[in-house]
């Protein structure tokens, strides 16, 4: 049985809050990307939006179980309160604390996303904003309380996601596309509403044209 002080929970620790960093820039990429409604022939707009939701599922585990580590080894003094609540841990206080801001921040955009369909669409908006505050929070935490935050790989890994979601910040500033009509990303299944066919569908010659070729009769 693995002890609680064993090195192998360190290094998950480590190696978990490495992946869940990486990860949730790809979250915040995608997000941009749906928000927009970017999409093609190759790539739908529903299948960008189907791929943000799994790999935001995906990060969540890493990202508990990143948590669940910490805490567990009682090498680092941290405590469970210490991951909601900020400035209750006894270990870098300010460092935690920025982590548990990340969290909570990140706990409040998943808990809208399961309620997207009972919410306001603008309020829903507004709390998905706190996505960008968490990334920003979630590299300040990694930098500082991270073992390998400040040098080799783990230096590369904070610097090419926060490279990566500031170069995505800068696309959706400077060169945002121009959104399509309708809603962010809907199922190819849905049902087709009759009542909004196209009139060229419902009246596909102009009148004159067909009174003009009754009289030639």
């Amino acid at each position: 049985m693995i002890a609680f002080t064993s090195p192998y929970l360190w290094y998950t620790t480590r190696a978990t809050g490495l992946v869940a960093l990486v990860l949730f820039t790809v979250v915040v990429c995608l997000g941009t990307f749906v928000s927009n409604r970017v999409g093609g022939t190759s790539v739908g707009r529903f299948e960008l939006n189907e791929l943000h939701r799994s790999v935001s599922m995906v990060a969540m585990a890493f990202l508990v179980l990143h948590i669940v580590t910490t805490v567990v080894d009682s090498y680092v003094p941290t405590g469970w309160l210490s991951t909601v609540v900020p400035m209750t841990s006894s270990y870098k206080r300010v460092d935690v604390a920025i982590g548990a801001v990340a969290f909570d921040l990140i706990l409040a955009v998943w808990a809208s996303s399961l309620m997207k369909t009972r919410m306001a669409n603008t309020s829903w908006r507004f709390i998905h904003w706190f996505s960008w505050l968490a990334f920003v929070a979630a590299l300040a935490h990694g930098f500082l309380t991270g073992t390998d935050g400040r040098t080799g790989i783990g230096l590369a890994v904070i610097v090419s996601c926060a490279s990566a979601v500031l170069a995505t910040a800068l696309w959706r500033f400077f060169k945002r596309p121009t959104r399509a009509l309708g809603r962010t990303a809907l199922s190819p299944l849905a049902p087709h509403d009759a009542t909004k066919t196209d009139a060229t569908t419902t009246r596909p010659f102009p009148s004159g044209s067909i009174q003009r070729d009754r009289t030639r009769r």
